[in-house]
């Protein structure tokens, strides 16, 4: 029996799994600042990875976010591998309120994110490193749906990811 995707708690899930050692559960470094309305999130996961330039963060908030199963459509959750860069701002504003507006269950950033009063009234989980006022510059549009690794945990395209006050984690099917 699956539990609802708010019926959570990283700090549970993490007593449950701590003597996992085979990968299938994996913990996010506590490295993330919370950005967007919603504090607590979870979904399967979707991926992307990009160095400054946010065109595929775009194109996939721009779109639905939410995964058509036989049991009815779940909210999915964007993972950004930025490398960490702290230059550039991954997502804003208007991206923050797109993701929102198609049903995304959150976006991690692996990287920056800019426009904080928009990202906060943004009715989605927003995670990222850090604030960058700068935009990307259209260079190199990045992949999508590949294993990333975010702060040296890998993450893959279909793992769940459970996010709330105490932290993030990694599994490979739903808890």
């Amino acid at each position: 029996m699956t539990m609802a995707l708010t019926d959570f708690a990283t700090c549970d899930l993490c007593d449950l799994h701590k003597g996992v050692t085979d990968g299938s559960f994996r913990v996010l470094a506590p490295v993330f600042r919370d950005y967007g309305a919603v504090r607590k999130f979870a979904g399967p996961v979707v991926t992307v990875k990009c160095h400054e330039d946010n065109t595929v963060v775009k194109q996939l908030v721009e779109s639905d976010g939410r995964l058509q199963t036989p049991q009815g459509p779940v909210a999915q959750v964007l993972v950004v591998d930025g490398g960490g860069s702290l230059r550039r701002a991954l997502l804003g504003g208007n991206l923050g309120a797109a993701a929102a507006r198609n049903g995304w269950a959150g976006v991690v950033v692996d990287g920056c994110v800019r426009d904080a009063a928009e990202l906060a009234v943004s009715q989605t989980g927003i995670r990222a490193l850090a604030l960058m006022p700068l935009p990307t510059e259209r260079r190199q549009p990045g992949q999508r749906d590949l294993a990333v690794q975010i702060q040296g945990v890998w993450v893959r395209p279909g793992d769940w990811l459970y996010a709330d006050e105490d932290g993030i984690v990694v599994m490979d099917r739903r808890a």
